[in-house]
């Protein structure tokens, strides 16, 4: 894990047409964030409970034409919607759409395991437990990897895994056995607590606890002490979320200012 900053986006894809999130996506890459995310629901988080939405993965192979530097994923994909082999799958397909001049591919695999119950209820997926729905993604991830192993072509690089949440037992050791990057959730403090706690999974399964990159979410009504306080506890990867109809990207525009700042 490098030391510099980066700035994710997430677009929210509720409340809005089409055409709007295109031009958000569009915008968020010309500005030059690092990473790019929509969510994996099917129905709005907040405002009008049946308002607009729009599907994860379909939305992000049209980013991966519509957009040309920023990488993009889910924050987060739901493991419960699609099969592992088959979200595997998903992911290669995206990564190659994603890849320009002969480069490596943009995606990042954003997963976690799914909290949203009416999403279940409305399609038909079993909700079960919070513990079972963990249980599904740690067996479901070396699915996922194996799958890349096998396909042809192959993924056009390590496809990055994000693994989105702060149980401590679980979630958190899942996250030292796979992935990448860890987004986390919440204040300064307890993104400091739960980092320290996966540094001890990280060591119980021998694995450097820098190898994964630390991202959280950051409030935009409170956006430089937020951001600045959480930098100073380790995180890296800072991602704003905006919402529609109309996607005001004015904070993104603060952030990207502050990180290249930072990096120099």
């Amino acid at each position: 894990m490098t030391d510099r900053v980066r700035i994710g986006v997430q677009l929210q894809p509720q409340h809005a047409d089409y055409a709007a999130i295109r031009r958000a996506a569009a915008a968020v890459d010309e500005l030059g964030a690092d990473v790019l995310f929509n969510w994996d629901h099917f129905y709005p988080l907040y405002g009008e409970p049946e308002g607009k939405h729009f599907e994860c993965w379909t939305m992000l192979a049209a980013w991966a034409e519509a957009t040309e530097r920023v990488e993009i994923g889910a924050l987060v994909t739901c493991n419960s919607y699609r099969n592992p082999q088959l979200l595997a799958d998903m992911a290669r397909t995206v990564d190659h759409i994603s890849a320009r001049d002969g480069g490596g591919g943009r995606l990042v695999l954003g997963i976690g395991s799914g909290w949203f119950e009416k999403d279940y209820d409305e399609y038909s997926y079993e909700f079960g437990t919070a513990g079972g729905r963990l249980r599904a993604l740690s067996r479901d991830l070396p699915i996922i990897k194996q799958r890349w192993e096998k396909l042809n072509p192959a993924p056009t690089r390590q496809i990055p895994i994000l693994i989105g949440g702060g149980g401590e037992k679980k979630t958190l050791r899942i996250v030292a056995e796979h992935a990448h990057i860890w987004h986390s959730f919440g204040d300064a403090d307890t993104f400091t607590r739960k980092s320290r706690i996966l540094a001890e999974h990280c060591a119980d399964v021998g694995r450097d606890s820098a190898e994964i990159e630390r991202s959280i979410g950051v409030d935009a009504d409170n956006l430089q002490q937020d951001t600045e306080s959480k930098h100073a506890a380790g995180a890296r990867l800072f991602t704003l979320g905006v919402g529609g109809p109309d996607y005001d990207l004015g904070a993104v525009r603060e952030l990207i200012a502050w990180r290249d700042q930072q990096n120099g």
